[in-house]
């Protein structure tokens, strides 16, 4: 895969393409544009591999407009809504606006669930319902989470949402339920099927191709490339929990 409109795709290699005659998927995004990616990271049926570590860089100088389109995504896509108590509602991704006192110059960037390497989360959760796939995207499951948020307080990204209101309309691949805790999953089950995250899917849509999201474990691919050639950003790397989403222009 090469040339910038290929930029948000799942991140794979000719020598990933040609091993083992993996099956290639083509996803229509506009009249005479398609995005392809393969199957070999992740073959459905399969489970998931700590060969692969998912993740996404984000260049925050690439959009000016703001992130409420990818919110907008990731809320159509896995079914949580608000009810009008910001204080209450759920969040899986929020903007996060900056800015200089000394010079004024403002700033944003989204945040989501870091999906870490070493998690906090998953370390205090007394039923085991947060965890860490080997792939490294970071889960809650939702039939044995008993409520209690101690994942809430350990998370330093303010990432995860607690369910208070009931829960209608819930979409097949994302069940969820009142009392339980919640955040991004990296659209795990789009990842499964050989798809991109809804919010990278909607940032290409915009136009904006602000966001790489592949493997950062094959070195071919584009997001390691990215990595390993230009300064790239995780918040609070000082906490050594290693973060699976990166940035630029922090």
């Amino acid at each position: 895969m090469t040339g910038p409109r290929d930029l948000p795709a799942v991140d794979t290699s000719k020598r990933r393409l040609l091993a083992g005659g993996a099956a290639v998927g083509v996803l229509a995004l506009a009249p005479g544009v398609t995005l392809i990616s393969t199957a070999a990271a992740r073959q459905p049926g399969k489970p998931a591999s700590s060969k692969v570590r998912w993740g996404m860089l984000i260049d925050t100088r690439k959009n000016q407009n703001g992130w409420q389109h990818m919110i907008d995504a990731c809320r159509k896509e896995n079914g949580w809504q608000g009810h009008g108590r910001p204080e209450t509602d759920p969040q899986w991704i929020r903007e996060v606006n900056l800015k200089d006192k000394k010079t004024g110059a403002a700033h944003s960037l989204p945040v989501m669930c870091q999906h870490c390497e070493n998690p906090p989360c998953v370390d205090v959760c007394p039923t085991g319902a947060s965890m860490k796939r080997a792939d490294g995207i970071v889960l809650v499951d939702r039939h044995t989470c008993i409520g209690c948020r101690y994942c809430m307080m350990a998370c330093p990204y303010g990432a995860r949402s607690f369910v208070h209101e009931p829960v209608t309309d819930q979409k097949p691949h994302m069940p969820r339920g009142k009392g339980t805790v919640e955040s991004c999953t990296l659209c795990v089950h789009r990842i499964d099927q050989d798809r991109v995250p809804a919010c990278v899917e909607a940032d290409w849509r915009d136009g904006n191709n602000a966001i790489l999201f592949g493997d950062l474990n094959d070195p071919e691919s584009n997001i390691a490339r990215e990595v390993a050639r230009y300064v790239t950003s995780r918040i609070r790397a000082d906490l050594g929990v290693e973060p699976g989403i990166l940035y630029r222009g922090l």
